[in-house]
């Protein structure tokens, strides 16, 4: 995996009263939640650009109130056909 260096000042430890360790995990953190609302990384990729398996930054994504699936209509629609089977296509032409 690639690296990036990212200067920020000393004053965000002090202020923040964090830890560097734990402020450079927390901006980790907040680029891969971006990179992923934004349709750039899937969920598995920002959770390992965030050094967190899947379930934590899931998890992590509902503490912020964050929706985890970015689904539209079609998608969501297909998705509950696909785990309805046959009673889901019966229920097709009523949506």
């Amino acid at each position: 995996m690639a690296a990036l260096n990212i200067e920020y000042p000393d004053e965000l430890v002090t202020a923040s009263g964090k830890s560097r360790q734990v402020i450079e995990q927390e901006l980790k953190f907040q680029l891969a939640v971006r990179l992923f609302q934004v349709g750039r990384l899937s969920m598995g990729k920002a959770a390992e650009v965030a050094g967190m398996n899947k379930l934590l930054f899931m998890d992590e994504l509902g503490r912020l109130q964050m929706p985890v699936l970015n689904w539209d209509d079609a998608e969501l629609a297909a998705e509950v056909w696909a785990i309805c089977g046959d009673a889901g296509r019966e229920q097709r032409t009523r949506f």
